[in-house]
């Protein structure tokens, strides 16, 4: 793939539009009873859609980065899988038909999930005027934080669904770890840090998530 295939200013707005329009209409379509079934369809799509256009303005391609995308995507997949067949990880749970295709009970787009989300929270976080190691705390927090938004939602959604009343600690706990594992190799690796889209395409999850618990209150 060449370097940075869609970094053209050109490319960007058109984009950004494009992806604000996408969550808005799945955070609305997705409330409403007559529109929630073709909306739920589309998750799986919008998922891959918005990590392909981010993958697009990634500036380098080299190794270290293709590394850690197959990296991320395989360890996302098979902790989650673990996850799900032991409870160890984050508690006990089940995948539900939302997320699309599944293997071994755990959707395959789990792991390109887990691949945009710490993407674009090692990009905002590359930011940060701190040294490494607090970048990466500092990103996984973020990624607990967005999780925190996202469990609610996943529930209603039938994402994925939770053995007990309650959803357990030990899930953002372990959402936190793999999480600062992760992050720590994104910040080990030698390849750029920026893109920009990152910052509005995490924008646009956080509102996502937000939007959909408000239109249930």
């Amino acid at each position: 793939m060449p370097d940075g295939l869609l970094t053209s200013a050109r490319y960007y707005r058109p984009v950004v539009i494009f992806l604000i329009l996408a969550y808005v209409s799945g955070a609305i379509g997705l409330q409403l009873p007559v529109s929630s079934p073709l909306f739920r369809s589309l998750v799986p799509v919008n998922l891959l859609v918005s990590l392909a256009l981010l993958l697009l303005f990634h500036p380098d391609w080299n190794r270290p980065f293709i590394f850690y995308c197959v990296l991320t995507w395989l360890v996302g997949f098979w902790v989650e899988v673990l996850g799900v067949k032991t409870g160890f990880v984050f508690g006990n749970y089940e995948y539900g038909p939302t997320l699309g295709i599944k293997f071994l009970d755990v959707p395959l787009l789990i792991g390109c999930n887990w691949l945009m989300l710490t993407y674009c929270c090692g990009v905002v976080c590359d930011r940060l005027p701190f040294p490494v190691y607090l970048k990466a705390i500092f990103a996984a927090s973020l990624m607990v934080l967005l999780d925190l938004l996202i469990e609610p939602v996943a529930i209603q959604l039938d994402f994925w669904n939770w053995f007990g009343a309650d959803i357990p600690i030990r899930n953002y706990l372990g959402w936190w770890i793999v999480s600062l594992v992760l992050m720590s190799i994104w910040y080990g690796l030698p390849f750029r840090k920026d893109n920009r889209l990152a910052m509005p395409l995490l924008l646009l999850q956080f509102f996502f998530f937000i939007a959909s618990i408000l239109f249930n209150l």
